[in-house]
């Protein structure tokens, strides 16, 4: 969709597309649905891929370059960190440190 309708294919336009209209669909739900298998992490991250290679004058990067390049990483260690906040959440919410009123439970 966004290849098609529009013709400015610079980084200062397709970055902010790509993580307002993309990316929220390729994270949602990943703490309940992430996928362990290597061809389903591998499905997921050619979005990511073909989405970064619209950018003109960078499409012969490596794909890690190009991470790089835009400040961006893979949308598995993406996955990873949100885990990990996750379990931090509990921690704090476990241990009193969130002030959480618990009959909202």
């Amino acid at each position: 969709m966004i290849k098609r309708n529009f013709t400015d294919r610079s980084q200062s336009t397709l970055i902010p597309l790509y993580k307002s209209v993309v990316r929220p669909h390729l994270e949602y739900c990943c703490s309940v649905w992430n996928p362990h298998f290597r061809k389903d992490i591998e499905l997921i991250e050619r979005v990511q891929r073909r989405a970064n290679k619209l950018v003109k004058y960078l499409e012969y990067l490596h794909y890690n370059d190009r991470l790089e390049h835009f400040r961006l990483m893979c949308l598995h260690t993406r996955r990873i960190m949100s885990d990990i906040k996750n379990i931090i959440d509990a921690y704090k919410i476990i241990n009193g440190i969130y002030d959480v009123k618990t009959e909202l439970f």
